[in-house]
């Protein structure tokens, strides 16, 4: 049995560095606040067959980018929750490939799926701003990444989402 308080908390990957680089210093909770409208905008007049059209052979769509931006913000939701309710409890990597194929992410309802993300993410906000200092510092065990704290989390889903949104207006560019 391994000792999960000897694992570093918040020792950033690869992946992750990336993604707090493009954070830059800015406020997380101004950039996942403002990530909805952008999103929105980013998806008026476009027809359907544009949004579902993958920006070349074995790339996301559009629609699948959007898809992925809504379960994310699922799987964050319950991974703070259980981080702030548990001590230390093990963060279960995904497959997020393996969730557009299985999911059908490109035959999704775009309405839908922004509905579901503005949804969960006005709920996640909710919590976000209620944190207090000693629970941005709680951390879980993730199954790839090790040890990170709630505070780290919403770094990196900022990150992400700038990541993304910067995904689709290049994808956008590429298919209309």
């Amino acid at each position: 049995m391994s000792n999960d308080a000897a694992i570093p908390v918040d020792a950033p990957g690869e992946y992750a560095a990336g993604l707090l680089t493009r954070l830059a210093g800015r406020n997380p909770l101004e950039i996942l606040g403002g990530t909805g409208n952008a999103a929105r905008s980013v998806f008026s007049d476009l027809s359907d067959a544009a949004m579902r059209r993958p920006e070349a052979s074995g790339k996301w769509s559009m629609l699948e980018v959007m898809h992925h931006l809504a379960d994310g913000e699922m799987v964050l939701g319950v991974r703070i929750r259980m981080i702030l309710a548990q001590d230390r409890p093990p963060i279960t990597a995904y497959d997020q490939e393996a969730w557009a194929e299985k999911l059908r992410y490109r035959d999704a309802d775009l309405g839908a799926v922004q509905l579901q993300f503005q949804t969960l993410r006005d709920a996640n906000l909710r919590v976000a701003r209620e944190l207090s200092p000693e629970d941005l510092g709680r951390a879980g065990i993730h199954t790839e990444r090790g040890a990170e704290s709630v505070g780290y989390i919403l770094r990196l889903l900022a990150g992400h989402d700038l990541t993304h949104l910067a995904q689709l207006e290049r994808i956008r560019r590429t298919v209309s």
